[in-house]
């Protein structure tokens, strides 16, 4: 029986647009500290196994309570089965003849959740590739992002962008370019691939359990829709910065590269508010540039990215992170 197995990594946004949906630029990579692992193989019938993550057995209200403000109402199930569905729709608008044979599929992952490292992405991604192995499909790998995200906005309904899964699908270092004008030309973005050996040494901290107490809606998204001056503007000195960034990254500038970082977040500060940016968020980013080390968000929030010159100053933000009840990891790439 043949297996197929297909993993894929955490992402962290090293520099760029706040979040997606802004038609601007980043740069992001792949931290292989964290995975999602897909193992598929034929089978009688189709089958869909639960993890360890769809739990259904619990000591009491109170665990259940606990567990669902942690991890939400829904595991890793209804991914897989929106991924299957959306990889067959797609195969078929292509003419695409599946053969009839069935398999079961399980996953398995260990992404920190909701801290903005993109668990559910991957997980999905995941079984892409897994199902154009067995299907023997072929999917652009630009195209590839697109089907992903439409996973997730329209069978599930959920608010996602692009940025993740071109990650995820790339895996690396890649530079992003959404503008307006290439997306609708070629219906996805501008993908450039970078070599990860450019990158200096980064660190994650991440809050273990996030808690909704800091969470406020924003309404920076509706003022760019409405074309406010000062997000419009904050868009675009986004867009500069990581530019600059890939820049410094060529020409192994790194102090210019964390100084541009510092304000990719202050930036973000400004037009988001600390309400909104949460106070966990406030004191990670406090404790790291306490130790003379930039930082700024991973994605979302509940995670940050920090470079380190050393094992020593790495060392001492660990122990203050962690005296705090933060997670601190060195970044494999």
């Amino acid at each position: 029986m043949s297996i197929i197995r297909k993993r894929t990594y955490a992402r962290a946004g090293l520099i760029g647009n706040p979040s997606d949906g802004y038609g601007g630029k980043t740069i992001a990579l792949s931290v292989k500290n964290f995975s999602a692992e897909v193992v598929l193989y034929e089978s009688p019938q189709l089958e869909i196994r639960p993890s360890i993550h769809d739990r259904l057995v619990y000591r009491g209200v109170e665990d259940l309570i606990t567990d669902v403000r942690h991890a939400g109402y829904y595991g890793g199930i209804r991914l897989i089965k929106a991924a299957i569905g959306k990889f067959v729709d797609h195969a078929r608008d292509k003419g695409c003849t599946l053969h009839g044979r069935n398999f079961t599929v399980t996953y398995d992952t260990d992404i920190p959740k909701q801290v903005g490292l993109a668990g559910s992405s991957a997980i999905i991604t995941s079984v892409f590739k897994a199902l154009m192995d067995f299907y023997r499909v072929d999917i652009d790998q630009p195209i590839l992002p697109n089907i992903v995200l439409s996973v997730e906005t329209e069978e599930l309904k959920l608010a996602a962008g692009l940025q993740d899964r071109v990650i995820q699908t790339y895996g690396g270092l890649v530079y992003m370019d959404f503008a307006p004008s290439i997306m609708e030309r070629q219906g996805y973005g501008l993908y450039e691939s970078m070599d990860t050996s450019l990158l200096p040494d980064l660190i994650l901290v991440y809050v273990e359990k996030p808690s909704e107490s800091d969470k406020f809606h924003s309404d920076v998204r509706f003022r760019f829709q409405n074309r406010d001056k000062e997000v419009l503007d904050a868009m675009k000195r986004f867009a500069r910065l990581t530019d600059q960034a890939k820049a410094s990254l060529e020409k192994g500038d790194i102090e210019r590269l964390g100084k541009l970082m510092n304000e990719n977040f202050d930036l973000r500060r400004r037009i988001y508010g600390d309400r909104v940016i949460g106070s966990d968020n406030l004191r990670m980013i406090e404790l790291v540039r306490a130790e003379g080390a930039p930082a700024k968000f991973t994605g979302s929030g509940g995670a940050i990215i920090g470079v380190v010159e050393n094992r020593a100053q790495f060392q001492s933000i660990s122990r203050r992170a962690r005296a705090e009840g933060f997670k601190v990891v060195k970044i494999k790439t």
